[in-house]
């Protein structure tokens, strides 16, 4: 896991100030591969008002969609105390766990139970993923704030992925 993330294309430095932590490779490429993922899972959560019509989906994806934008400002604020810059390396691509720009298309022609099978599908992957990049940055990162991000986000990410397991198992199909 740790060797994948340097080798998504990432090619931020690590930085060291007089008073900012030393961020290594593992830690920019972990920030900069959070943001898009979280900016892509917030876009497609931000369509479920007008989608589903299933209220428990409709509130896990409201309680998601505002964890979303507060992990970003977070990330962005780890992003900004490391010194790299947000160059989006990873703008147009789809990669394991990221919401594609194909599953937004769908999802924002879709309605009821075909929303909430893609939607459901895409936070699954997004939760998985999102798991296992924050336990990479975690074995392998070196700036304490990213680590400590790393770690509230896995702790967040568990609790969403069991409340969709819960969701799900209580509605066969979904």
């Amino acid at each position: 896991m740790a060797l994948a993330l340097p080798a998504v294309g990432c090619t931020a430095q690590p930085t060291a100030g007089a008073s900012a932590p030393a961020f290594n490779a593992t830690d920019s490429a972990w920030i900069l591969l959070m943001i898009p993922m979280a900016e892509r899972a917030r876009l497609l959560t931000d369509l479920a008002p007008s989608r589903t019509t299933d209220p428990a989906l409709a509130a896990l994806a409201a309680d998601t969609g505002a964890t979303l934008r507060a992990d970003l400002r977070r990330l962005r604020a780890v992003l900004r105390l490391s010194g790299v810059p947000d160059t989006h390396p990873h703008e147009g691509h789809d990669m394991p766990g990221m919401v594609s720009l194909d599953t937004l298309r769908k999802a924002a022609d879709a309605n009821g139970p075909a929303f909430d099978r893609i939607l459901t599908d895409a936070l699954r992957a997004h939760f998985s993923q999102s798991g296992m990049l924050c336990t990479g940055e975690r074995a392998r990162g070196r700036a304490d704030p990213a680590k400590d991000l790393a770690a509230a986000l896995t702790k967040s990410t568990a609790a969403a992925s069991a409340r969709l397991d819960e969701l799900r198992g209580a509605q066969p199909g979904v």
